[in-house]
């Protein structure tokens, strides 16, 4: 992720880590913007409420300034933040002790035309049962699917934020895609 400096050169998420170990506000400020949004996706596919989705989300972001310092300045930020944002909304999961169905809702119009009411149905019928098959896989599975399609994380930054091998990413991802592909044609 790049952000733009004063003088207008782009900073990578690395510069930013080191002015940020520093004790520079602004690079540190820069590098929750450029990553927050893919942070609060992870936080809520975990809580599954938009409430505390943002709580744990906003907590994740405290944590991560607290140990900033740590933070080896060759490590890639974003999977860094994002394995603390994950360790966050499990930890309010837990402690809720509640597991709320999925309800994510993805917006696609392409270009100006706007679906008809049936499409609309439909597609959201398609999504939810999708959904709905996703939550029924055993967790590590589904954490993985979920990682590599609906936050469109890559192999390796799946690996790292899960933290597992990236064989076992791929071995899990084939073993979720082909139960869903099961559960979807026994739906048929």
């Amino acid at each position: 992720m790049y952000n733009r400096s004063v003088e207008g050169r782009p900073l990578d998420d690395r510069t930013l880590i080191s002015r940020a170990k520093s004790g520079d506000a602004d690079a540190f400020v820069s590098l929750i913007r450029a990553h927050q949004g893919l942070g609060l996706r992870v936080a809520y596919l975990i809580v599954r409420d938009a409430h505390e989705a943002e709580d744990a989300l906003q907590e994740a972001v405290v944590k991560t300034h607290r140990a900033i310092g740590r933070v080896r300045e060759d490590a890639e930020f974003r999977p860094w933040f994002l394995r603390i944002v994950r360790n966050e909304a499990l930890n309010r999961r837990r402690s809720a002790n509640r597991r709320i169905g999925l309800a994510l809702r993805s917006v696609s119009v392409s270009g100006d035309a706007v679906p008809s009411p049936e499409t609309v149905v439909l597609e959201d019928e398609r999504r939810q049962r999708l959904l709905s098959a996703v939550d029924q896989l055993p967790q590590p599975v589904r954490e993985v699917i979920e990682c590599r399609f609906l936050l469109e994380l890559s192999e390796r930054e799946t690996a790292t934020v899960l933290r597992i091998a990236p064989g076992t990413v791929k071995s899990r991802m084939s073993r979720g895609l082909g139960r869903l592909r099961e559960s979807l044609e026994e739906e048929r």
